[in-house]
């Protein structure tokens, strides 16, 4: 999901850091998934055993990637972002290997995620959003993770995500794009806001509403108020520590 604008190209989750590339990462989480499955049946451990997670949701380009790099390296978390769960959701052979891993481990469960979301409505799961639900319970499964993007909280079971928001005003968010990239603020502002469109299209096809309540989320920071990432990952790592330590 890659936005050009004058041939200026934004990623959401783009920031100074060099990161492998959404495949390399999404291979790799999935190899790490499949030792982890074979080394559970090899002990005939059927019980599905998500660990306790932490999701982001956020406003693009306030800078939640960098604050989960921050945690993330503090804690010995795994990182999945947007475009390694589209990756997985998307490919062919992973989806059909996390939507199976998702059955086998927790029957029931997708029908039951459907009727959380849509209710009563009559609805039938798309591939993509049975393989991204699939692919989420799986790296939680195998340990873990800090998921960044989504809509993950409403995936996982409640009471094993600490779920947080990230909001800032939009001049917040059109500056710091515009340093990231170089480039003017009228540019980056245009930029984002062709993302919040793709982001609310998004959330409205697959979850029916195109923006977060905050009543969702355990925690909810404004970026345009704080002392940086490093002094969230904090706030975010007390948050944690309070709900599951």
């Amino acid at each position: 999901m890659t936005v050009d604008t004058k041939n200026v190209k934004y990623v959401p989750g783009m920031y100074a850091k060099k990161r492998p590339s959404a495949s390399d990462l999404a291979n790799q989480y999935i190899l790490e998934w499949e030792q982890n499955r074979m080394a559970l049946i090899r002990k005939k451990e059927k019980e599905a055993r998500v660990s306790d997670c932490i999701s982001f949701s956020r406003e693009i380009g306030v800078g939640a990637l960098e604050i989960a790099d921050i945690l993330a390296e503090k804690r010995g978390f795994t990182v999945v972002d947007r475009e390694i769960l589209n990756y997985i959701a998307e490919t062919g052979q992973l989806q059909k290997s996390t939507i199976e891993f998702f059955d086998e481990r927790y029957p029931g469960k997708m029908s039951e995620f459907a009727s959380l979301l849509f209710g009563e409505k009559s609805f039938v799961m798309s591939d993509y959003m049975r393989a991204l639900a699939g692919a989420v319970h799986a790296l939680a499964d195998a340990g873990p993770t800090l998921f960044v993007g989504r809509g993950t909280h409403w995936m996982l079971p409640r009471e094993h995500v600490l779920a947080v928001r990230f909001i800032s005003s939009k001049a917040f968010r059109v500056r710091r794009i515009a340093e990231i990239m170089g480039i003017p603020e009228d540019t980056a502002e245009k930029t984002l806001e062709d993302e919040d469109k793709r982001q609310n299209s998004f959330f409205k096809k697959n979850f029916g509403s195109a923006s977060a309540d905050p009543h969702e989320f355990d925690l909810v920071i404004n970026c345009s108020y704080t002392k940086g990432p490093e002094a969230v990952a904090e706030l975010v790592d007390l948050a944690y520590r309070q709900k599951f330590e």
